[in-house]
């Protein structure tokens, strides 16, 4: 004999699970129905039968209206290579925690940690959605320890150095523009005549270029939010050059009609440059041209710019994500902190003396240790 357990749905309809050996099975199944349906939880059995395929076609429906198309194709790409071809047919009541990390180990074992976290985003984020359509109770895909991405070292050229790859490139003025603005690649080669500023120096950031798929595709900024830019004086009469026998609409490099191309990193104008450079300059680094905006960063820092005006500059979202992102730029602050404590502390041990000496009363607090001189013997005794 078994037991066949009839409840009603929250959209009115009615289902029912058969197969308990005993009553008490049944009536604790009914009880557990009967909670989640109260607390909203409930999860239709029928709903979760659908395959995580057929939930991945609306899901990337969705995000064409809320990415840029660079970012889809990334998202396309991550799902067509590594997550289709292991869980489109999968049933979401199939999926479990431990085959997920399994997949994500295996990933990891063949590709960089960048890819890795891309395919489990994707993956991820579809079992969100189901969970939010109430098909799972929650997602398996979360908890599961991703690789770190390691750090590129980043690359900082002097100004001298800067005049050494122009002097070597076919387009120095673009060299000197992205060393000196911070401006990414895409969105020096969106500039459009009429967004240069000439009596001002600015140029004003609206759109931006990137290669999708082999092809040029112009929107907006990366953070869609439009900014000023300051170009150095020096760079005006290039500037101007660039300008001559061009219309407003037309673009600032390259043509006019078309956006210039970012070159091939292994066989394109900026890559013979570079290696043109080497030659002359052993010392040179192996860079790329988003090597340019760090380089502008560097050396607006270096200059004494203060962190608001390069965040500005750069389009960063936040001064705190500049800082993180150019810490090793601020290390030399950490001296400055060490001499401003020592000079203070000097300037309250001669304030002390002075009240010894005149015979006035000193507060314990005031009191501080002695200076020493380095290199003294008590230095070498304790070792320091």
């Amino acid at each position: 004999m078994r037991y066949l357990v009839r409840y009603r749905k929250p959209d009115g309809s009615q289902g029912n699970r058969r197969g308990f050996h005993t009553k008490v099975e049944a009536q604790h199944f009914l009880a557990e129905v009967s909670v989640s349906i109260s607390k909203k939880a409930f999860v239709d059995p029928a709903d979760s039968r659908v395959t995580i395929g057929e939930l991945a076609e609306s899901w990337l429906l969705d995000q064409t209206a809320v990415l840029k198309p660079s970012s889809m194709h990334a998202l396309r790409s991550a799902w067509r290579t590594h997550v289709g071809p292991r869980w489109a047919e999968v049933r979401l009541d199939a999926v479990r925690y431990s085959d997920i990390r399994a997949w994500v180990t295996d990933i990891a074992g063949r590709r960089k940690a960048t890819t890795t976290i891309r395919a489990y985003g994707v993956l991820a984020a579809i079992l969100d959605v189901a969970v939010r359509d109430r098909r799972l109770a929650d997602n398996p895909a979360r908890g599961i320890k991703l690789p770190r991405k390691t750090p590129k070292r980043r690359v900082y050229l002097t100004h001298s150095q800067v005049d050494l790859l122009a002097n070597q490139a076919l387009h120095p003025t673009l060299v000197y523009f992205l060393a000196y603005t911070g401006l990414r690649w895409g969105e020096a080669t969106g500039l459009r005549v009429a967004d240069v500023n000439l009596g001002r120096r600015r140029v004003n950031v609206q759109e931006n270029a990137v290669m999708v798929n082999g092809a040029v595709v112009t929107g907006t900024p990366k953070t869609h939010a439009t900014r000023s830019v300051p170009y150095p004086e020096f760079l005006e009469d290039l500037i101007r050059l660039q300008l001559r026998l061009k219309r407003p609409e037309h673009l600032l490099f390259g043509n006019g009609s078309e956006p210039q191309r970012l070159p091939n990193s292994l066989d394109g104008w900026f890559a013979a440059a570079v290696r043109r450079a080497m030659r002359v300059d052993p010392t040179f680094p192996r860079i790329t041209p988003h090597d340019l905006r760090h380089t502008a960063a560097s050396l607006a820092i270096s200059a004494g710019a203060n962190v608001k005006a390069v965040q500005r500059m750069l389009g960063h979202a936040s001064a705190a994500m500049t800082l993180d992102t150019y810490a090793d730029l601020f290390d030399d602050d950490l001296d400055y902190v060490a001499q401003a404590l020592t000079s203070a502390r000097h300037a309250a041990v001669v304030v002390v003396q002075e009240q010894q000496e005149r015979g006035a009363p000193t507060r314990p607090s005031a009191i501080l240790p002695p200076m020493r001189s380095p290199g003294s013997p008590g230095d070498a005794a304790r070792g320091l």
